[in-house]
């Protein structure tokens, strides 16, 4: 069994808009996506983010984005915005070839480290697309749990459309107290 190097993570900066911007693509929609087990591209149609958005994420005070690096290449990223105490976590990828090698595991706890350590914060909580139960699952073995909150997910998204009718984001939440 190959021994997989030390992850480095840091938060984004304006160079690392086109990696981010292809990482987070290439694990949510098209073919490419469909190398991993977290691909969307049942589900939803469109690119997941474009460059102004990174941009836009990247220019606000409350918003990091975490990156995940091996040999200097960007491998995952995961946003964080600071609500109060509470942290929301969103777009926790990890390029589709190196999925199932815990690095999503490692990436998420660097996460919950960065919202403690960072901003104080208490709880997090993240959104995922309902029928996407095998995502949930990766989340409740983690200490996250379901609150019963649902919301439709929109027509339209960015560059993102749903080509599966009746979506829905569910949100999960962990205390980090």
């Amino acid at each position: 069994m190959n021994e997989m190097k030390e992850l480095q993570f840091r938060t984004a900066k304006e160079a690392d808009i086109a990696a981010l911007v292809a990482v987070i693509n290439t694990a949510y929609r098209g073919d490419q996506s469909r190398v991993g087990w977290t691909t969307e591209a049942d589900l939803v149609e469109g690119d997941r983010v474009t460059t102004a958005e990174v941009r836009a994420l990247l220019a606000r005070g409350d918003t990091v984005i975490l990156l995940c690096l091996l040999d200097d290449s960007t491998v995952g990223t995961v946003e964080l915005r600071r609500q109060g105490l509470e942290a929301y976590l969103g777009m926790l990828v990890v390029n589709p070839r190196l999925q199932t090698r815990g690095i999503g595991k490692q990436l998420l706890a660097a996460a919950e480290e960065f919202v403690v350590s960072q901003w104080c914060s208490t709880s997090i909580v993240l959104s995922v697309i309902s029928v996407r139960d095998e995502l949930i699952k990766f989340y409740e073995r983690r200490g996250y749990k379901r609150t019963g909150v649902f919301e439709d997910f929109p027509k339209q998204l960015g560059q993102s459309s749903p080509i599966v009718a009746g979506l829905q984001f569910e949100q999960l939440s962990k205390s980090l107290d």
